[in-house]
This record gives C-alpha cells, structure tokens and sequence, in this order.
C-alpha cells in the first residue's frame, strides 16, 4: 500500500468528506463539516499561503495538514502546520510524508519558525520530539454534556447591560470585529497577531459556515458590544465555543460568563447535547468560567516549535 501526499481539491466534495473525516475521527472534540473545510481554504488570506494537504492511501484519504504563513503577525518569518492522521491509519507514513511536504512548502516561502499543535498522548509526542520540535504552552479541550448535565440557572443582566445576538447585527457586523479585533489580542499565542482587516474578518469568520449567529451571545453596554461567546454548531448535536471575551474597559464585571451561560441555555434547548471549548493552561479565569460552567477536561495539546533550515 503506498501513501501519497497531494492538496486538497476543494471543488471535489469526496475530498471535503475525507478530511472533515479524518479530522473528526482525530480530534473529535474539534468541529468539522464538508462546508468549513471548503470555506477555510476558499477563504483564506493570500498572503497566509493557507494549504490543506492529504495523506491518501488507496484512495482513502488517511491524514491531513493545515499550513499558514502567519502573515498578520509583525514578526515575520513563522508559519505553522497542524497534522492529524485517523487513529486507525497510523504507523503508515502518512505523518511523516505531511510533514516533510508542509516544512519543504513553508521553508521555500520564507518561513524560519514552525509551530504546530500536537496531542499530549505518548505517540504523539515522540513523533514531533523525533522530528526535531520542542514543547512550548499547553491547552485544554473540554467537553459538557448538555444533554444529561446541569446548566447552572441564567442570570438577569446587571443594569445598563443587555443581552444580544450576533443575529441582531447581520445588516452590520463592524461592532463585532471591533469587540472580536479587541479581545483577539490578549488571547494568549505564541504569536502576535495585528487584527485589523475587515474586510477578511468578513470572509473568514462572519461568513464562516459553522457560525451560529443565533446562538451567539453578545454582552452591550451604552449600546456597544462588550463581552461575547461565539458559538460555531454543526448542524447535528454538536455545538462549540470559537470565542469567549470581555473588552479591556469593562472586565471584572462577569460579562463574559454571562454571555456564556446565556449562549449555552439557548443551544440546550435548540437541541445540541454535546458543548466543547477550548482553554490554554494559563487562562485560569475562562478556566474557571468552565469548571463553573459543569465542562469537563477530555484532552490536552501541547504546543511544538521548530526552527527550520
């Protein structure tokens, strides 16, 4: 059986199946349909160079790539590659031939520092510590069970607070990307990141298929958006949280676990069992929001860097 490493085709939908497969069947506490996997690749900024590859082997398409330029970054230099391949395909090849093709494509455009997310089990770890990368931070994946456990009750919004949708602002979203460019800054990333473009936040994360408007809680104050939980569904059961925060001005208040808890109410009774979010290993106050919350660590990425060339 030989494994081969080719670019996604995003016009042919089996390949679209294939990798939102793989990734569901690699990090099931991640959402992935058909749709986003298109989206994110026919949406991309030019300059990030964004690739999605696939490791097939006989067809089957076995394991994936993400690959960027981090161009939005002021450092210049660094890109990333996310590699997964199915659980029941390892031991093949496939992520070693992922990642010599992603690390030859970054290098020719100029990336020296690759980052890459790994899962903290004992396989995975040795694969990025064989092929030179060194851990760095840490995250959580957490799950709760929004079918069987307790929420605990909504709360009233505190005076001069009002809770909306992201719905509420479809005729014009620019209060948003100026909340999401806002609290996009202090997310913690090895990174730094310069939110600016507009235009792209439309095409990337407005229009992103996964976006549940309607369950996208929105915190505003004095008629502007404050605090937000951005919920990304995928149209079966499952419902995840792409964002959680606060504006720097009005943090301290328990907008963000009110918006939250808000977020979650709606989506248990619009018919999602299952809730996942996402936390690095430092951020104890969205930690414990989480905890709170009735969520429940179910695994943990380590964060690899490595310098190239």
């Amino acid at each position: 059986m030989t494994v081969i490493v080719r670019d996604l085709r995003p016009e042919v939908r089996a390949d679209a199946e294939g990798f939102s497969t793989t990734r569901r069947l690699a990090l099931p506490f991640m959402l992935s349909t058909p749709e986003s996997v298109v989206h994110t690749v026919t949406h991309a900024h030019p300059d990030a160079h964004f690739g999605q590859l696939v490791a097939e082997e006989d067809g089957e398409i076995i394991g994936t790539a993400q690959i960027s330029v981090a161009h939005d970054s002021p450092e210049p230099g660094q890109g990333s590659a996310n590699i997964y391949v199915r659980p029941d395909r390892v031991h093949r090849g496939a992520g070693s031939l992922l990642l010599r093709t992603a690390e030859e494509r970054l290098a020719a455009l100029g990336v020296r520092k690759l980052f890459a997310w790994v899962l903290d089990e004992p396989d995975n770890r040795a694969f990025a510590e064989r092929k030179g990368f060194r851990a760095s931070r840490s995250a959580y994946f957490l799950r709760l069970d929004l079918a069987a456990g307790t929420l605990p009750p909504r709360q009233d919004p505190p005076p001069g607070v009002e809770l909306r949708t992201a719905a509420d602002y479809a005729d014009d979203p620019r209060p948003v990307f100026e909340l999401d460019a806002m609290t996009s800054v202090d997310e913690p990333s090895d990174i730094a990141v310069e939110f600016t473009d507009y235009e792209v936040w439309l095409e990337e994360h407005w229009k992103h298929p996964l976006l549940d408007r309607e369950l996208t809680t929105i915190a505003v104050v004095d008629g502007r958006p404050a605090a937000f939980s951005v919920a990304y569904t995928d149209g079966g059961t499952r419902y995840g949280t792409a964002m959680t925060g606060t504006a720097r001005a009005h943090r301290g208040r328990g907008l963000a676990k009110l918006a939250k808890t808000d977020s979650l109410h709606r989506a248990r009774a619009a018919g999602y069992t299952e809730a996942f979010t996402g936390n690095d290993t430092g951020n104890d106050p969205m930690i414990a929001i989480n905890k709170w919350l009735g969520y429940e660590i179910c695994a943990k990425e380590v964060r690899y860097v490595r310098e190239l060339g």
